[in-house]
């Protein structure tokens, strides 16, 4: 049977699709759907590793996704007691309402709330699923009180200029909440999830025939064991500036040759291959190599996607490029314009990384709105400037005619109708730091920058009742002028892309900006007037010729100037579901798809960015050996839903382009992810291998670069939760994390702590313990990270601590046992990796962890915790804390029983009596009882 026959989809498949859709699927569940774990458990099958039509491979991914997005909401019904939310102020029927399916409202919410919210003020976005209620949910019971209506609503758009938002609800809203003339009924919208990626992966999985093509996504899926080899024909014949640049990007080998042969692929006729797996295990500059391929494509105005799972990979990577881009642009910021950065701002914190604002597509469609206004733009300006030039007798006399007496205080017009300079001046600086993403923010950010510089210097020429002298008003005019001119032109050509604005044309505005220079360095000098007259003819000169050099673009509308950004931008960076926003009609055809940590993207994810028109190539880097996709759903798990098509390509045996060389572990460090997990293929670089790299942030034998710190008396408890902990095992990280604090205090030595526990649980009860202690020494060289696995994943830190948790006779380690958690756990560290768990536990495992134990005490790197005495004192603290929980829990059972039995209140005096560790060790003997 053939992996994947290139066959359309049946008209009855398709029309099944269609008709019930992903929406009107989440809208038919009850609340006890929602809430039945095994709703799809018989219906969910194991996505099969081959397939036999288009329709057999698009349908296995349906049942699992509609199964993990019910495990989403019911996450997220669950936890509705801390969701954020809003109250709603006005609910009218939209004008697309059209029952008995099509319940379109119109919603207002209310700014500011009037109730207690734990998860902060709420403005509902588009794709959120919400809840209509009468009350806040304050738990999941709420949701299901007789005659305390509730209505699941889907956020569908956010009118532009409109404070209303347009929901669907998935039944008509009872009279309850229905506003009411006569009385004031209150409405809270409670956020649940957000639909928007789940319903961009189903449109995926059924394309419109007349739409997008799952032509290249089928033959992405094809492999054979002969496809993935290099062609060493065509990466002979890249150009050699391509190649000159990929030299000075100091790659190795191995990264090297990733670029090229990725570059080689785009023109190869020799090999029927469109699909490049790049493998990046820990620490080998996975990043470094996709900037700078990213960057090799740029150059060869290769028109590129590039995705990622989530923002901040998306973030992580756009900052290598940049750093690269900036350092080989000729004309300034020239160029920048070929990059777009876009999806949301607020998630992306694009405020927080002002190398990146320039290639953001919300703040650059801004800047260009204002730089081709029709009122005070690029043409008046020019115009302007040129009529102050030419005739400045005839605009002073036009001065006086129209304006009479200056006065600072009206908002007066010039001669040319526009408004004063004064308050148009402009300033060539970056705007403020940002905070939020939506247009109005961005409108005002660029509106200050645009204001003016408020020079004093200018005020010093005018009273309320002085008209401006001729030479003061032409200096006045041209420097205000100057500033907006100066403003327009950076922003021009920073912003608009290559193919609007040649060169040339910016040639001639770097030289007006530096005339500009030359005549603002000369305004505080006293002869001014003799400076611009020597430099008026020349910048007259030039200021004429850019009319002709640069036709200006004959568009201002915010959304145009997005559209027309991203269609003839080379370079795109988004994240997968967000490459949906560019598969419309008329879009530039894209050559090349690069997707980063492509091993934690779904498969069913990634045919969003696979159906861009015209693509041609895609080359995949990530690293199957670590965590795939994060999964909600057992049931949608266990049918490999999380499984991603770089780890499917690579079972079907297409060959991986491995980064050999790693440059983060010392090499006692990566010496046994490398032998468990790579076979021994990645090599230490010169670096790691140095002898400063091994830093000595304890004195201790047993804090060296590589240690299993062995608690056996820990106990694992679950607390309140399904997630276990260990309180002896949080007492020895805490003690330590303290030790390296004061060791820090004394030494003045930098370090940065990462503490990693698979469980939630242990995260938890480890971040109560340290509490904010160390918080304000980051910016002195000392800080403390506690995280999950997979929270930490693609981070580093000098010193990692791993907590084990597990504890038992029965060796039970749960999904401690999985690979690729361990692996990643393992490969965070850069100096320093200790391991605390409990080694009998952990060798009774028969897992990788017994493998670890073994390794650890052959190699001398395995120590008891009880031979420290901080932590021997530690543990014994933990222990004795622990067990008068338990004899605690204990006496108020006793106190309970006796009341029962009418024998009084006696908690108090069975507490007092615990004047010793022998008498809580007695009754921890007889907790049976």
């Amino acid at each position: 049977m053939d992996y994947l026959r290139m066959e359309k989809p049946s008209c009855k498949k398709k029309m099944e699709s269609s008709s019930l859709g992903f929406l009107e699927l989440v809208f038919s569940w009850s609340f006890r759907d929602v809430l039945n774990r095994n709703l799809y458990k018989d219906k969910v099958q194991r996505i099969p590793e081959i397939f036999s039509s288009t329709a057999h491979y698009t349908s296995a991914f349906e049942k699992p996704l509609a199964e993990e997005t019910r495990a989403s909401l019911c996450s997220g019904m669950e936890s509705v007691g801390n969701a954020p939310a809003c109250e709603i102020s006005r609910i009218e029927l939209s004008k697309d309402y059209n029952p008995p399916k099509e319940l379109y409202y119109n919603i207002l919410s209310k700014k500011i709330a009037d109730f207690k919210n734990n998860g902060g003020h709420y403005e509902p976005e588009t794709g959120d699923l919400i809840v209509l209620s009468n009350i806040k949910p304050r738990r999941i019971e709420d949701l299901n009180v007789p005659g305390k209506p509730f209505a699941v609503a889907f956020v569908t758009t956010m009118e532009e200029g409109s404070d209303m938002t347009r929901i669907q609800l998935s039944k008509d809203i009872s009279s309850e909440l229905k506003p009411k003339p006569e009385k004031r009924v209150r409405v809270f919208a409670t956020y649940l999830i957000n639909l928007v990626t789940n319903m961009r992966i189903w449109r995926a999985l059924n394309p419109d025939p007349q739409g997008l093509s799952m032509n290249f996504a089928l033959k992405a899926l094809r492999p054979n064991s002969d496809e993935g080899k290099d062609c060493a024909i065509c990466i002979f014949n890249v150009d050699s500036t391509v190649r000159g640049d990929i030299d000075s990007f100091e790659l190795d080998e191995s990264q090297k040759n990733a670029v090229l042969s990725s570059i080689a692929m785009r023109k190869c006729s020799h090999q029927n291959d469109s699909v490049k797996l790049i493998w990046g295990p820990p620490g080998t500059g996975k990043t470094k190599t996709v900037a700078s391929l990213l960057f090799s494509l740029l150059k060869l105005k290769c028109r590129t996607l590039s995705c990622a799972p989530t923002n901040i990979a998306v973030m992580q990577v756009a900052k290598r490029l940049m750093g690269l881009l900036l350092q080989s642009l000729k004309h300034d910021t020239y160029g920048l314009g070929d990059v777009v950065l876009f999806g949301n701002g607020e998630r992306m914190k694009v405020d927080d990384h002002d190398e990146l604002l320039n290639v953001f597509l919300d703040y650059r469609a801004e800047v260009l709105s204002k730089c081709l206004s029709p009122v005070d733009g690029w043409k008046h300006t020019l115009v302007s400037m040129t009529s102050l030039l030419e005739d400045p007798v005839e605009q002073y006399r036009m001065y006086l005619q129209n304006r009479g007496v200056f006065d600072e205080e009206e908002d007066e017009e010039d001669s040319d109708g526009s408004k004063s300079e004064e308050s148009n001046e402009c300033e060539d600086t970056k705007c403020s730091r940002l905070k939020r993403s939506d247009r109005k923010h961005w409108k005002e950010v660029i509106d200050k920058s645009m204001k003016g510089s408020n020079n004093n210097d200018d005020r010093k020429y005018k009273s309320n009742h002085e008209l401006l002298t001729f030479e003061e008003f032409v200096k006045k005019r041209f420097y205000s002028i100057g500033d907006r001119l100066a403003f327009l032109m950076k922003n021009l050509y920073t912003h608009l892309p290559t193919s609007f604005i040649t060169s040339d044309a910016v040639r001639s505005m770097i030289s007006l900006l530096d005339l500009l220079k030359i005549l603002e360095d000369a305004r505080e000098k006293v002869n001014q007037t003799h400076q611009l007259t020597m430099k008026k003819a020349e910048f007259l000169e030039i200021l004429k010729s850019l009319p002709e050099q640069f036709p200006v673009p004959l568009f201002s509308d915010i959304q145009a100037i997005k559209t027309t950004c991203l269609m003839n931008a080379r370079l795109i960076f988004c994240t997968a579901s967000s490459a949906a926003k560019i598969q419309t009609e008329g879009m530039e055809p894209i050559e090349v798809l690069v997707i980063d940590e492509a091993g934690q993207l779904k498969e069913c994810e990634s045919l969003i960015p696979l159906q861009v028109p015209g693509l041609k190539n895609a080359i995949l880097i990530g690293d199957d050996k670590q965590l795939p996709a994060m999964v909600q759903s057992k049931v949608a798990e266990n049918a490999d839903f999380g499984r991603s098509l770089f780890e499917r390509l690579a079972n079907l045996g297409k060959k991986k382009h491995l980064l050999k060389t790693q440059y983060r572990m010392h090499p006692s460090i990566s010496s046994f992810p490398n032998e468990v997990f790579y076979g021994k293929q990645i090599i230490d670089a010169p670096n790691v291998k140095e002898r400063s790299y091994e830093k000595c942030f304890l004195q201790e034998n047993m804090f060296g670069t590589y240690s299993f710190i062995n608690v056996s008396k820990g106990k694992e408890n679950f607390d309140k939760g399904y997630s276990p902990r260990n309180l002896v095992e949080a007492a020895v990280v805490n003690k330590i994390i303290a030790k390296l604090f004061n060791e820090h205090c004394i030494t003045g030595k930098k370090v940065s702590v990462g503490v990693i526990s698979p469980y939630k649980g242990q995260v938890g009860l480890i971040e109560e313990k340290i509490g904010k202690k160390y918080v304000t020494y980051k910016d002195h060289g000392f800080s403390v990270s506690v995280r999950s696995v997979d929270g930490f994943q693609g981070g580093e830190e000098d010193v990692i601590i791993i907590s084990s948790v597990r504890s038992n006779g029965k060796g039970s380690v749960g999904f401690l046992s999985n690979h690729q958690r361990t692996n990643v756990a393992l490969t965070r560290a850069r100096h320093c990796l200790w391991i605390v768990g409990n080694g009998t536990t952990l060798i009774n495992s028969e897992s990788v962890w017994k493998e670890l134990v073994v390794d650890a005490k052959l190699r001398g790197c395995f120590y008891n915790a009880e031979e420290n005495k901080d932590l021997d004192k530690a543990i014994t603290i933990a222990l004795f804390d622990s067990e008068a929980d338990v004899a605690e829990s204990l006496s108020d059972r006793l106190a309970a029983i006796k009341l029962r039995d009418g024998q009084g209140d006696s908690s108090s005096r069975f507490r007092n009596s615990f004047e010793s560790r022998a008498k809580i060790d007695s009754i921890i003997r007889y907790r049976k009882w």
